[in-house]
């Protein structure tokens, strides 16, 4: 990955850790449907003047399929699965097993990607992941029936977020990310409407429309501009990986912000995970340089081309 992409990813983590944080506020005023019925309406207001200005929208035409497949699977239900398991379970626990998403990808990019499958230390970082999550489910999620399934409403929702990458990149590429990002969330915005209809709010605090419009805008509408960006110029593997940093943010706010208590699996959990997160970004450990080759002038060659030139 370039130091674009890595500052792609950083910005992108930042971002959807705080997305569990404006939720978890958003609940608090609004019902499950309308909080996701706002931000995806919101997302689509804030990047249809950008992809009409970029003149992206234009790439749309014919993939109407793809596009609601996408809208329905990546984003209508897993942003339902997540936001309704937040009823249940706490935020930093919610970032936190959304980081299975890599681990997802990688699994069905064994039956269907060859491209984007991974192996040497990037496999073991998957693993990793694995041991990391399930420390966190095993442990922190062992409480009564609503949390366990609080919990599976969370890993069901980043099935759904691994399943639409690899899709994403088999259906619409050539299509701008903009113009993917708006007509999803547009798309999407349209399948909860009616549901939204049924539960309109009929009063909100300042808290709970801030944090709605934050979530809309920010959480929504730039973070996944950035991440279709991701996969469109590195991979659905490599990018699924901000899962794995999203969560460090998300355990920060929630802690700070909220007043939400971490458990010493957490902390595990969190340290297995950003060394998941590492092998499967760079493909080595730490210690492990990687080696940069610099070429060195062949002088009797040079000299040779110079009396060459001059006869």
């Amino acid at each position: 990955m370039s130091r674009r992409h890595v500052i792609f990813m950083a910005v992108l983590a930042a971002t959807w850790g705080a997305s569990y944080l404006f939720i978890k506020v958003g609940l608090r005023d609004f019902s499950s449907s309308f909080v996701v019925f706002g931000r995806t309406a919101l997302a689509a207001a804030v990047l249809a003047p950008l992809a009409y200005r970029a003149g992206a929208l234009r790439a749309l035409r014919g993939h109407a399929k793809p596009i609601t497949v996408l809208a329905l699977v990546q984003v209508a239900v897993p942003f339902l699965l997540i936001t309704e398991g937040e009823h249940h379970i706490p935020t930093a626990l919610a970032g936190i097993l959304v980081a299975s998403a890599p681990i997802y990808t990688a699994l069905l990019a064994l039956r269907f990607d060859a491209s984007e499958r991974v192996g040497g230390w990037a496999a073991v970082g998957i693993v990793v992941g694995i041991v990391g999550v399930t420390l966190l489910f095993g442990v922190d999620l062992s409480g009564d029936r609503d949390t366990l399934i609080g919990g599976l409403m969370v890993l069901l929702a980043s099935l759904g977020y691994s399943v639409g990458a690899l899709y994403l990149k088999r259906t619409t590429a050539g299509v701008p990310p903009v113009a993917v990002a708006t007509g999803t969330m547009a798309v999407s915005a349209l399948m909860l409407a009616p549901f939204a209809a049924l539960s309109l709010p009929t009063s909100a605090g300042a808290d709970s429309v801030g944090a709605l419009l934050a979530l809309g805008a920010l959480g929504t509408g730039v973070a996944f501009l950035l991440f279709y960006s991701l996969i469109a110029e590195i991979g659905a593997s490599k990018a699924s990986i901000v899962a794995y940093l999203a969560p460090v943010f998300a355990v920060v706010y929630g802690v700070t912000l909220l007043g939400e208590v971490i458990s010493w699996a957490t902390l595990g959990g969190l340290l297995l995970i950003l060394a998941g997160s590492y092998l499967g970004a760079f493909g080595r450990p730490p210690w492990r340089r990687t080696r940069i080759v610099v070429p060195v002038p062949d002088v009797a060659a040079d000299a040779a081309a110079g009396e060459l030139s001059r006869t």
